[in-house]
């Protein structure tokens, strides 16, 4: 069984890819091919985020160089390859009489892509097995692979429908340090929850100013138990649905709109919403009654977080400055530090992440979380309440340092978050009265419908 590019993405033609010319300057949906295999390479060689990889203004020159619809295939091809790179790896295994050698990286890269379209996408095998080979031909450190290329990439094609489903049963969809941290964290079966969750594209999901029933009609949805709207599915771009111009809503996962409601009723308080951009936390905490003030290290993050604001007809004091060295005039009511992270919450979405971040660089972080919310606290008048959070799924990131932070830290003490206290948040709550969750969660009878991002938020109070 094939997974069609529906469960992926929009669905693609492909007429274009099917009437090129072998061995002529111009080979239709070869550029397409060649800025996919290179930035896959970016990605896997040199750990370079994918998002801004493929941004439109700002990304890699090859994929500005493509067209719109272009862009989209690339970008298609290499969600998939990354989402599925375990078991592509192993079905290309199968293929070689011996493993590719260690600098053979280009001739990797031209395969997988291939691969990915042969074994997820609605693209003929034909034309994803000769634009590989041509691909393979015009580069000077593949052109003597290209045989390999088209003998590999042909069996692959005809065996897919006997060793697909196998294959996937049997994989974990991961690389070993992050598969390995979910089994120490998760244990074997919430871990292959969560990878499984991977797998898949994540539904959409708002925050609306108000009648969440109203524009869950309207955008084609479900309203949440935490009140959130989840599509499934979008049929337009996010500016071409209703609401969008007139400020209706913001695009927030699930998972990412529960922190700001921790802190309970904030009317008339002075509220620090910490690494703030792109601002949708602070819009929760500005239609909730708050008086905000977003702080930033990044102007260009600010730059966005300001035009969010703006178009819902919000506003909140904005402020660049390096959190370390942050001094308000007059301490806050309450501060919330959702603070950077790994990011292996949001595999669902960024299934780069576990192929650019290592074992070391979450340690890294953590560290950081640790300065950040050390000085967070010292921000906030006391008997004032701080809520930390980030969206990563590793307890270094979240319980286990809350639980070191607490103990060196004598003005600050947990402020348990209690069963019915919050609507929505029930099923997330940890035994210490913090906040968890993971892509394995809020099943709603589907699996596309189902998940939400992995997130850690825990509530403190400041010694009065």
């Amino acid at each position: 069984m094939v997974v069609s590019v529906a469960d992926r993405g929009p669905r693609r033609t492909v007429s274009d890819d099917q009437e090129h010319k072998d061995g002529g300057d111009f080979v239709a949906g070869l550029a397409a091919r060649k800025a996919a295999a290179r930035l896959l390479a970016a990605v896997i060689d040199a750990r370079t985020p994918l998002d801004g990889l493929t941004d439109h203004e700002n990304g890699h020159p090859q994929y500005k160089a493509l067209d719109l619809r272009d862009r989209g295939l690339v970008r298609a091809i290499l969600v998939t390859a990354l989402r599925y790179r375990m078991t592509i790896t192993g079905l290309l295994a199968r293929r070689l009489e011996k493993p590719l050698p260690p600098n053979a990286t280009a001739l990797s890269h031209i395969l997988h892509v291939a691969a990915a379209q042969i074994l997820f996408l609605d693209i003929p095998d034909s034309a994803a097995v000769d634009l590989a080979v041509t691909h393979a031909k015009s580069d000077p450190r593949t052109v003597r692979f290209s045989g390999l290329v088209n003998g590999v990439l042909r069996t692959l094609a005809r065996a897919k429908e006997t060793e697909l489903p196998a294959a996937l049963a049997a994989t974990d969809e991961a690389p070993k340090w992050f598969s390995d941290r979910l089994k120490a964290a998760y244990g074997p079966e919430k871990t292959r929850q969560i990878l499984a969750a991977h797998r898949l594209e994540a539904p959409v999901d708002f925050s609306v100013k108000a009648d969440p029933e109203l524009w869950a009609e309207r955008l084609g949805g479900i309203v949440l138990p935490t009140g959130t709207i989840r599509v499934e599915k979008l049929a337009n771009a996010v500016t071409e649905l209703p609401g969008f111009t007139e400020g209706a809503w913001w695009v927030q996962d699930a998972a990412a709109s529960l922190p700001a409601r921790l802190f309970g009723d904030v009317r008339g308080l002075r509220v620090a919403d910490l690494c703030a951009a792109p601002g949708g936390k602070t819009a929760q905490l500005v239609l909730a009654g708050a008086k905000v003030t977003a702080v930033d290290t990044s102007k260009n993050r600010l730059a966005r977080l300001a035009q969010n604001l703006d178009r819902l007809g919000l506003s909140a004091d904005i402020v660049q400055a390096d959190l370390t060295k942050y001094e308000p005039k007059e301490l806050f009511d309450a501060v919330l530090l959702d603070a950077p992270c790994s990011s292996t919450g949001t595999v669902r979405r960024h299934p780069d992440v576990p192929w650019t971040k290592t074992a070391a660089d979450v340690e890294k972080l953590a560290d950081l979380q640790r300065r950040l919310l050390a000085r967070a606290v010292t921000l906030v008048k006391p008997g004032g309440r701080v809520v930390f959070s980030n969206c990563s799924l590793d307890p270094i990131e979240g319980e286990d340092l809350y639980r070191a932070f607490l103990a060196g830290t004598a003005e600050a003490t947990n402020d348990p978050l209690r069963q019915g206290e919050i609507a929505g948040i029930d099923p997330f709550l940890t035994s210490q009265g913090t906040l968890r969750t993971t892509p394995a969660d809020l099943d709603l009878g589907a699996p596309k419908r189902s998940g939400l991002d992995g997130f850690f938020a825990a509530r403190m109070r400041i010694a009065g």
